[in-house]
C-alpha cells in the first residue's frame, strides 16, 4: 500500500492508484467531468487539476500516479484557481439555455459552475455552434453545442458496450463527438450513456421535454425483463411513469441498465392498455364491472369442472410474472383439483425440469460473470438475450478472458471470441458431445459419448482446462431446445471434467421463481405443450400472456376451449378469450422477482393503477375467494410471498438447496445425439414480453426492425 496525505489527512492505496482515488477513499471530494469510476481514465476536461507539493503546476487527480509521501492540497489557492480557470473555459462556448435544457437541476457543469464559475464571462466573441444530429429513437444529440468533450460517451461504448458508436471528429473549436457518416447509435445497452453525460448534450429522446427533474418523484423498482434483475429508480410525475434510470448496486446490474429496462415504461402509459374488464357477448366485447367479470369466470371454471372434470382446466403463465402472483395462480389450479400450470412457454423439451420445489439456475454470482477466465456460452445471443450479462462477460474478456461459443449463427457480440462453433440448433447436442470427446481425450479418459474430436472442439477444450474460474453456460435457445435435457447433461460432464459452473442464463425476470413456486406441472399435469395442442384444455387462465407471440404452440389449440380467462394489463388476446381481466403492470403493483442467480428482490408499485386496473395477485385471491377455495385471505402481497418462500428476505439469495442444475437424463452416456427435429423458439430483444413490444421507441430501433424483418422473411 502507498501511503499519500490529501488535505491532512493521511490514506493508503494500493500501488497504481490515482490522487482521485486516493481522495475517494478519503472522502475528499475533487470536482470533475470525464473521471468515472467504470471507466478508463482519459484527462480530457482538467476540471480536477490538484496541487501537488513539489509539482511545478497543478496536476490533474483523475491521472497523477500516488507516491509515497505524496502530499496533495485540493483546496489551496492554487487548486482553487487552477480549477476556477478551467471552468472559466468550460463556460466559453456553453450556451445559455438552462431554463430550457432536460438536464437542468441534476447538470455536473451546472452545480460545479456555482462554486466555480465567474460571476461574469471575459468572452466577448460569438460562442460556437454544433448541428443538432439524428442517432435514432432513443438519443437525443439535437443540442451538442452544450458539449464539453468530456468522451465520457466514446468510452462508454468502447469499453461497457463493446462498440464505438461514437467518436470525436476534427480538432481544437471544430472538435464534435459524432457518429460514423451519420450512422445511428444502435447498442442495446446505449440509454446509459444519457445517464453519464455530464452536460445536457446527450438527452433521452422520449423524455425530452416533458418534465423538470425536481417535480418528479424517485421511487425504486425491479426491472420486469430478463434475468439480471436489474435495479431501477422510476420517476413519477401526477401519478405517471415518466422516466427510468438505474439504482446502483454492484452486486447485480452495476450502475447500467439495458434500454428495454429503461425505455418500456412507454407501454404502461400506452393506448392499448385495459382499463376495464370486459366480457365477450355474442362475439361483441362489452365492458363490464369487476364483480360481473369474476364471477362469469368463475361460473365459467366451475362448469367446465362440473361437465368435464379438474384436469380440462388450465392455467398457462408469464415467467415475467411476480412471484406473489404464481404463487397464488398454482394454488388456484391446485386447488381446483388440476395440476395443470406451465410458465414455460417457449419450452420443448418438458422433461428437463428441477426436482420439485427446486430451480435451475445460473450456477454461479452475476458479479463473478466479470471476473471469468474462461466460458464457453451454448445456444445463446448473448449480447441480446442478456445485455448486462454480456457487458460483465465482455469486462472479463478485456482482461483476457477466453469466451468460446456454440451457436447457430455467428453474431456480433461486440467482445473478442476465442473459438466459435456456427452449428445448426438441430446438431447441437452433437457439438457439444464434440467437446466432451475432446476435454476425454486431453484428459486421457474414455468419452461417454461419440464424439468427434475437430479441431474448434479440441480449441474449446483446451481453453476449458485452463484458468481458475470458468463457466459452462446454456442460454435461453438451449433452455428451449428439443433435446434440453441432452445438452445439460453433457454441459454438467463438462463442469465436473473442467472444474467450470453449470448454468442457465434464464429467459425471464422470474423463470427461477416461477419454478421456485411451483409455477410447473406437478405429477400428472399438462405441460404448457399439451395444454396448448388443440383440445388440450376446456379452460384455460392466461396469466398476463400472449400465446401466439410468447409460446412455441401458438394459441389455435385454445381457439376449441369453451371458457378463456386472460389476465393482462393489455387488450390482447382478444380472438380467443371469454373474459379480460385487467392487472397491473410491475409500476402499479407490488411484488418480487427471483433473478438468474437465485436472488429475491421485491419492489412496491410507483404510481396508483390505470382506470379500473388491479394488481394481478389480488385478481386472483378474489377470484380464488368466488371459487370456494382454501388458503386465498392473505391481505397483502407480503403475505402471499411469506406464504409461497419463507424465510427468504428481499436482496437474499434463497437456499443453495433449493437451486439444482442437475439433468434428468442418465449422465451424459443419455444423451441423444440425434438431430432434432424443429428449431428452440426464442424471442428477439424486443420480443421478449407485452411490455417491450408496446414500447414506441423500443419498437423504432434497428433491432425492433431487423426482427420484424426476419419475422416476415420466415412467413413468406
Amino acid at each position: 500500500m502507498v501511503e499519500i496525505e490529501i488535505d491532512g489527512q493521511k490514506v493508503e492505496v494500493p500501488p497504481g492508484s490515482m490522487v482521485m482515488h486516493a481522495a475517494e477513499k478519503a472522502g475528499t471530494y475533487i470536482p470533475h467531468f470525464c473521471y468515472h469510476k467504470k471507466l478508463s481514465i482519459a484527462a480530457n476536461c482538467r476540471m480536477c487539476l490538484v496541487d501537488v507539493e513539489k509539482a511545478p503546476k497543478p496536476m490533474p487527480a483523475c491521472a497523477t500516479p500516488v507516491t509515497m509521501g505524496m502530499i496533495v492540497r485540493t483546496k489551496s489557492e492554487k487548486a482553487i484557481k487552477a480549477q476556477k480557470s478551467v471552468m472559466e473555459f468550460l463556460l466559453i462556448n456553453h450556451p445559455l439555455d438552462c431554463p430550457i435544457c432536460d438536464q437542468g437541476g441534476e447538470c455536473q457543469l451546472q452545480d460545479l459552475a456555482v462554486g466555480y464559475g465567474g460571476g461574469a464571462s471575459r468572452y466577448e466573441e460569438e460562442k460556437r455552434v454544433v448541428f443538432h444530429k439524428n442517432v435514432g429513437p432513443l438519443i437525443s444529440m439535437e443540442e451538442m453545442s452544450r458539449c464539453i468533450h468530456c468522451t465520457r460517451c466514446v468510452r462508454f461504448g468502447q469499453e461497457i458496450a463493446g462498440v464505438m458508436e461514437l467518436g470525436m471528429s476534427h480538432r481544437g473549436e471544430h472538435s464534435e463527438i459524432e457518429t460514423f457518416v451519420g450512422a445511428t447509435v444502435d447498442s442495446e445497452l446505449s440509454g446509459n450513456m444519457i445517464d453519464i453525460c455530464p452536460v445536457g448534450a446527450l438527452t433521452s429522446k422520449p423524455f425530452r421535454y416533458s418534465a423538470r427533474t425536481w417535480e418528479l418523484s424517485r421511487r425504486k423498482s425491479v426491472s420486469p425483463h430478463d434475468s439480471t434483475g436489474a435495479n431501477l429508480i422510476v420517476q413519477v410525475k401526477n401519478h405517471k411513469v415518466m422516466r427510468v434510470v438505474p439504482l446502483e448496486n454492484d452486486a447485480v446490474n452495476e450502475c447500467w441498465i439495458a434500454d428495454r429496462d429503461r425505455f418500456s415504461y412507454e407501454a404502461v402509459n400506452s393506448e392499448e392498455r385495459l382499463t376495464q374488464p370486459m366480457l365477450k357477448q355474442g362475439g361483441q366485447w362489452q365492458t363490464v364491472d369487476w364483480q360481473t367479470a369474476l364471477e362469469y369466470a368463475a361460473h365459467g371454471l366451475k362448469c367446465v369442472k362440473d361437465k368435464h372434470g379438474a384436469q380440462a382446466i388450465g392455467l398457462l403463465a408469464s415467467p415475467h410474472s411476480t412471484v406473489e402472483e404464481l404463487a397464488l395462480a398454482g394454488a388456484l389450479v391446485r386447488g381446483l383439483g388440476s395440476q395443470n400450470i406451465d410458465s414455460r412457454l417457449r419450452h420443448a423439451d418438458f422433461t428437463n425440469l428441477a426436482p420439485a420445489g427446486k430451480s435451475r439456475w445460473l450456477g454461479t454470482s452475476i458479479a463473478s460473470l466479470s471476473s471469468l477466465q474462461r466460458v464457453l456460452v451454448v445456444g445463446s445471443n448473448l449480447r441480446k438475450d442478456h445485455p448486462l450479462f454480456a457487458q460483465r462477460i465482455r469486462q472479463a474478456a478485456r482482461k483476457g478472458a477466453q469466451v468460446s461459443v456454440i451457436a447457430g449463427a455467428a453474431q456480433d457480440w461486440a467482445m473478442p471470441l476465442a473459438t466459435t462453433v456456427v452449428a445448426d440448433a438441430s446438431v447441437w447436442v452433437a457439438a457439444l458431445a464434440n467437446v466432451v470427446a475432446a476435454i476425454a481425450a486431453e484428459q486421457g479418459v474414455s468419452s461417454p459419448v461419440a464424439g468427434q474430436v475437430t479441431d474448434e472442439a479440441k480449441a474449446i477444450a483446451k481453453s476449458l482446462l485452463g484458468g481458475e474460474h470458468k463457466a459452462v453456460l446454456l442460454g435461453n435457445a438451449a433452455a428451449h431446445h428439443e433435446k434440453a435435457s441432452s445438452l445439460l447433461a453433457l454441459a454438467n460432464w463438462i463442469g465436473q471434467q473442467t472444474g467450470a459452473s453449470v448454468g442457465y442464463l434464464t429467459e425471464a425476470a422470474n423463470t427461477v421463481g416461477a419454478q421456485l413456486v411451483g409455477a410447473v406441472p406437478a405429477q400428472g399435469g399438462l405441460h404448457a405443450g399439451q395444454m396448448l395442442a388443440t383440445g388440450g384444455l376446456k379452460a384455460a387462465i392466461l396469466l398476463n400472456n400472449e400465446p401466439d407471440r410468447d409460446s412455441a404452440a401458438g394459441s389455435q389449440g385454445l381457439a376449441s376451449a369453451e371458457m378463456v380467462v386472460t389476465l393482462s394489463p393489455f387488450k390482447t388476446n382478444l380472438d380467443i378469450s371469454d373474459v379480460l381481466l385487467p392487472i397491473a403492470p410491475f409500476t402499479e403493483t407490488s411484488g418480487s422477482f427471483v433473478n438468474a442467480e437465485g436472488r429475491l428482490q421485491s419492489f412496491h408499485a410507483v404510481v396508483r393503477p390505470l382506470g379500473e386496473a388491479r394488481p394481478g395477485w389480488k385478481v386472483l385471491r378474489v377470484l380464488g375467494n368466488l371459487l370456494g377455495l382454501p388458503g386465498f385471505d392473505a391481505d397483502s402481497s407480503q403475505a402471499v410471498l411469506a406464504s409461497a418462500l419463507p424465510g427468504v428476505a428481499s436482496g437474499d439469495t434463497v437456499d443453495a438447496a433449493r437451486l439444482s442444475n442437475a439433468d434428468t437424463v442418465t449422465g451424459p452416456a443419455g444423451a441423444d445425439l440425434t438431430p432434432a427435429r424443429q428449431q428452440p423458439c426464442v424471442a428477439a430483444i424486443y420480443e421478449l414480453d407485452s411490455l417491450v413490444r408496446r414500447a414506441t421507441s423500443l419498437q423504432l430501433t434497428s433491432d425492433a426492425r431487423a426482427a420484424r424483418a426476419a419475422e416476415q422473411g420466415a412467413h413468406a
